[in-house]
């Protein structure tokens, strides 16, 4: 199991992640939350803190301005990583492009900086996803794929966990309309944020989760 006793494990992200967090609500509610719920049930003898620094809006480049403050000076454990939505829809609606490379060179930044600033920390990387709802979302394809190779190659490189919600996500959609785990196509529903939770849970060696 990737998370190991007294371990602080950090959510990073936008607004999939931050998922209206508000004080009384750190840890957000959305899959963060779930899946930390979830660990503290089954794994309570660990004392395993979780933190959520998820931001909604952010892009990679957002990320990279506050790593200092929001992961490195926060000493995780564990660092879990979920970016990249963002840096495609800012094409589409305010003509704010950020190119594969740059977004996969952004990353990189975040990821150099964490395990030279934290040595052993163990990553965990989270590919962003879509789904055609509203129609227009399928011309985010063009856009989104490329970076979500990037996060895989990356994931590869640094030798990270993995969570590919991409193919989750069009598999779930062929049980229930895409609506159900996604209403706008990229925040989920709760059902969508408990499909996050479980995958999460998995790619970090949980085996025993109930979502």
């Amino acid at each position: 199991m990737l998370i190991r006793k007294n371990d602080v494990v950090l959510f990073q992200g936008d607004s999939i992640t931050d998922a209206k967090r508000e004080p009384g609500h750190e840890l957000g509610r959305g899959y963060a939350r779930m899946a930390a719920a979830q660990f503290g049930r089954m794994y309570p003898e660990l004392g395993v803190t979780f933190l959520n620094r998820g931001i909604s809006g952010n892009r990679v480049r957002d990320l990279q301005a506050r790593w200092e403050a929001d992961c490195l000076e926060l000493k995780p454990g564990v660092v879990s990583i979920y970016i990249g939505v963002n840096d495609t829809w800012r094409r589409y609606d305010r003509s704010d492009p950020t190119s594969a490379e740059a977004f996969a060179a952004g990353y990189r930044d975040i990821l150099d900086r964490t395990v030279e600033g934290l040595p052993g920390v163990k990553l965990m990387l989270v590919e962003p996803f879509v789904l055609p709802v509203p129609e227009d979302r399928r011309h985010w394809r063009e856009d989104l794929d490329p970076k979500i190779h990037g996060v895989r190659d990356l994931a590869r490189e640094y030798g990270a966990a993995y969570v590919p919600l991409d193919g989750l996500f069009a598999q779930a959609s062929v049980k229930a309309p895409c609506p159900y785990w996604a209403p706008d196509g990229v925040h989920p529903s709760p059902a969508g944020h408990a499909l996050i939770a479980d995958a999460w849970l998995k790619a970090a060696g949980v085996s025993r989760a109930l979502f």
